[in-house]
């Protein structure tokens, strides 16, 4: 078989295009939750906490930069910066992303017809007692 030929069969597997697809949609929908986190929610967890933008906390490690210099002007200027408002946001977006994720799974398992059960087969009694009669034999 020709590598091409194989290559072909490959992607005209379903599994290959459902992971395709999947990529894809996960990818549009990391960048929805990452807007609904960056554009929604820490606005008003930083109107909470007093007109707070997370995004804009660091911590300088090395440098020599000013107090209250933007983050990217820090950056910029070579400083050794430490950016824990921006992991802040990156965790509570990792945890929406997971928290739509389960919802979705659950709701998938909930629609989904439950699978047949298997076959009852015979009891240990009943196998050890037809080992027993054909042990006699």
């Amino acid at each position: 078989m020709s590598m091409v030929s194989e290559f072909k069969e490959f992607i005209a597997k379903g599994n290959v295009m459902d992971l395709a697809v999947g990529v894809i949609i996960g990818a549009a929908f990391g960048k929805i939750v990452t807007s609904l986190t960056d554009d929604l929610i820490m606005p008003i967890v930083g109107k909470v906490f007093g007109g707070l933008d997370f995004s804009a906390k660091y911590l300088v490690l090395s440098g020599d930069v000013a107090p209250g210099t933007p983050l990217d002007a820090a950056r910029k200027a070579g400083a050794n910066v430490l950016a824990y408002g921006s992991f802040i946001s990156a965790v509570i977006n990792f945890l929406i992303m997971a928290w739509v994720i389960f919802m979705l799974v659950k709701a998938v398992n909930r629609a989904m017809p439950p699978a047949p059960a298997a076959p009852a087969g015979p009891s240990e009694v009943d196998l050890l007692t037809e080992i027993r009669d054909s042990l006699k034999r």
